[in-house]
């Protein structure tokens, strides 16, 4: 009843699959270049962690030889600072390498996905490349099909131009017997 307030659907333009690859690439090395960025920051982490670690060590190292040192001198309260800053650095070193842990886990799992999209990106340019070519030879089978009927539609153009002919020929016999003067019977004597 109120069709004419419909919006008639506009038809879609056909898809160019070359550029379905094309966008399906771009948007794969778009992924990869942030998942490789993530695991640069990653592995940027872990140096700096190693560091934290080797840090934390030595200070671990200075404290047990201070505390050591306020233990011989009999330095209780001293020796009680020390104990905390121990403790404090114990936990500290505790942390950074659970993060050193973890981000050796998370970087290598971004490094084997990066390589992972990598590969795919790779595949499908050889699979984009040989469907260029496959379409590249398909316009070529259908440039000669499409010439082939064009033959054909030239060589039933002039079978039908002959049969008209013919046809026009025979029109003319036709008017041409009934336009002659038919020759009287002869009479028998």
């Amino acid at each position: 009843m109120f069709g004419f307030l419909k919006r008639k659907k506009t038809p879609a333009a056909p898809v160019d699959p070359l550029a379905t690859f094309d966008r399906l690439i771009e948007d794969l090395e778009r992924q990869a270049a942030e998942v490789r960025k993530s695991a640069a920051t990653l592995l940027a982490l872990k140096g700096e962690l190693s560091r934290g670690v080797t840090r934390y060590m030595a200070r671990l190292g200075d404290i047990a030889g201070r505390r050591q040192t306020a233990h011989d001198r009999g330095d209780a309260k001293g020796v009680g600072v020390l104990e905390r800053d121990r403790v404090q650095t114990e936990r500290l070193l505790e942390s950074t390498r659970e993060s050193l842990r973890r981000a050796e886990r998370d970087s290598s799992l971004l490094l084997g996905a990066a390589g992972e999209l990598g590969e795919r990106v790779a595949d499908l340019r050889i699979e984009r490349e040989s469907a260029s070519a496959r379409m590249a030879a398909g316009g070529v089978v259908t440039e000669a099909l499409r010439e082939q009927v064009e033959r054909f539609d030239r060589v039933m153009a002039l079978d039908a131009a002959r049969d008209e002919v013919e046809k026009a020929h025979a029109l003319a016999d036709i008017y041409r017997e009934e336009h002659q003067p038919h020759a009287a019977p002869e009479r028998v004597k």
